[in-house]
């Protein structure tokens, strides 16, 4: 083989691995929502993402991932908005559990074009995100440690089995070491905005998530006239299900500009 060859072949090689498989996967000129902004919930951090981040941007999507600080509602409101002011045009917002809750909050911008809910929680205005649970199963394997400042983590003990069973014990060390604490009062907060009231949304349901009862996942997404995407992951499923996760995101994203 020539050296001309070898380059050649190379050359083939990088160009195939920095597009998708499916040339019909790529964003078509004419798409008008082509922003993505990623909000991560509790105990974890934007990072958990990368998965998501990198099946978009392949796919020509500019993805923004939030960093929220989870010391209040508030707080992680305004991080999110922060994220949306930088967009260059109309986005799909996403938020994954606790980021449910902060998306439901934040998404009522003009930029927002709609909603994906991962495994997440979709309180109306005027609810707490704690109501959310009323009247279901506890998640008896989800169990949250909270320190004499108020700041919860999940059990070290039980972060595998409640959070993350099938992620390698490897990665489950180092999420379970690398937790974000959360204010445990952000739970009690009650929302000014609903943003589904008036954005279309869309929800990815993981049905092995320990974290909530099945039950409780399937109503919100329900009263929030949501189309369902289920999926077999834990609650970890924006880390353990990228494709999924993204393909709901893709379709979310062509369906409202479609619109």
């Amino acid at each position: 083989m020539t050296t001309r060859t070898i380059f050649a072949a190379v050359a083939v090689a990088a160009i195939s691995a920095a597009v998708p498989a499916n040339a019909a996967d790529i964003i078509p000129e004419n798409q008008t929502v082509k922003n993505v902004v990623l909000v991560h919930g509790a105990f974890a951090d934007g990072s958990g993402w990368r998965g998501v981040y990198d099946n978009l941007t392949k796919r020509g999507y500019r993805v923004t991932v939030v960093q929220n600080p989870l010391t209040s509602l508030e707080d992680d409101v305004a991080a999110t908005r922060r994220a949306i002011e930088r967009q260059d045009g109309p986005a799909i917002l996403v938020g994954h559990s606790w980021g449910g809750t902060v998306i439901t909050e934040a998404g009522i911008d003009a930029k927002v074009a709609g909603l994906v809910y991962v495994s997440a929680l979709s309180p109306d205005a005027g609810e707490t995100t704690a109501q959310q649970y009323e009247g279901f199963a506890p998640a008896t394997e989800f169990v949250i440690e909270t320190t004499k400042d108020g700041f919860g983590y999940v059990s070290p003990e039980k972060f595998k089995a409640g959070f993350a069973h099938d992620v390698s014990d490897a990665d489950v060390a180092f999420m379970r070491d690398a937790q974000v604490p959360i204010n445990m009062s952000a739970f009690g907060t009650k929302l000014e905005n609903a943003a589904w009231r008036t954005k279309p949304s869309w929800a990815v349901i993981a049905t092995e998530d320990k974290a909530f009862d099945q039950a409780m996942l399937s109503h919100m997404a329900e009263r929030i006239k949501a189309k369902i995407t289920k999926v077999s992951a834990s609650h970890a499923l924006f880390m353990t299900q990228p494709t999924v996760v993204a393909d709901t995101i893709d379709e979310a994203a062509k369906t409202v500009s479609a619109q």
